[in-house]
């Protein structure tokens, strides 16, 4: 399949990373194309599947009609070095173009609906100062919307940030690096620090559901839950000096831990997270 390299006017690349993927990638790749808005391209990085599914996916003419799908298949390192090798493709393919967005689908996500990009696309334009725009997720695991904080501020940064599949990230914030691989876990909250504080990100929320998140991956896992919360504090340290000390303190008054419970709790997180929405609709 032919590659063009013919840059849209406000073109978005998905960018997908897959290692045996199974039928997962089919079924995020489904709901791209199920998409109203077709002015994107896909870059799939596999990391050498060893269960056919790219064979599979080549083979079947599944992508026939799709040539804005591309597949790289190379070995990498990890999750964050397959996104980097596909973060380092789009940037070869669009030159010095600034109206571009990205963003970042794992193998088993889906756009919540088929109008997700077509709704995005109206505040995709292109700005001096490079913008990330975040929506909602819907969490399959939970059956709730999770809503992302209405502002970013330094608070909220600390808190988390929206996860990558519901983010539509300004391509000149991969221009100087991508992601740090030694955050094994947190590379992608990292970069979203790096944006805002080194890059002067501009993020704006979006009133959207992105994307139906299947949960329970590679950083959900206890080892690495313990993993993340070492590498949160060393980010925040380098990014907030002092203030992160403070910020901990303040989510250890606010009973974070037993929020972060009834957040992931089934019989708890429809309740939490429709609460939660409430506020966040009322502060925007």
């Amino acid at each position: 399949m032919e590659w063009s390299g013919i840059i849209l006017k406000m073109c978005l690349y998905i960018l997908i990373a897959s290692l045996n993927p199974g039928g997962r990638l089919k079924t995020t790749l489904e709901s791209v194309f199920s998409q109203d808005y077709q002015e994107y391209k896909i870059i799939i990085k596999d990391g050498g599947s060893k269960d056919n599914s790219i064979e599979e996916l080549k083979n079947s003419g599944f992508l026939q009609g799709h040539d804005n799908v591309q597949i790289l298949v190379k070995p990498d390192k990890s999750i964050y070095d397959g996104m980097n090798q596909a973060v380092e493709y789009m940037m070869t393919d669009l030159s010095e173009e600034k109206g571009a967005y990205c963003i970042f689908l794992n193998c088993g996500d889906e756009f919540h609906d088929s109008s997700v990009l077509s709704r995005v696309s109206t505040y995709l334009k292109e700005y001096d100062q490079p913008h990330i725009f975040y929506g909602d997720q819907y969490n399959l695991i939970q059956k709730s919307i999770v809503s992302s904080a209405p502002v970013i501020n330094e608070f909220a940064l600390f808190r988390n940030v929206p996860c990558h599949q519901v983010c539509f990230y300004s391509t000149q914030l991969f221009k100087n690096r991508a992601y740090k691989p030694e955050y094994t876990v947190r590379a992608d909250y990292e970069h979203f620090l790096y944006s805002f504080y080194e890059q002067n990100a501009v993020c704006e929320h979006m009133d959207i559901v992105i994307c139906n998140y299947e949960g329970g991956g590679y950083s959900e896992t206890a080892e690495n839950r313990k993993k993340s919360a070492l590498q949160h504090r060393e980010i925040t340290d380098k990014y907030m000096g002092d203030q992160a000390a403070r910020y901990r303190r303040i989510m250890l008054l606010t009973l974070a831990p037993v929020r972060t419970k009834l957040a992931e709790s089934p019989a708890f997180s429809r309740a939490y997270n429709g609460l939660k929405s409430a506020i966040y609709k009322v502060k925007r």
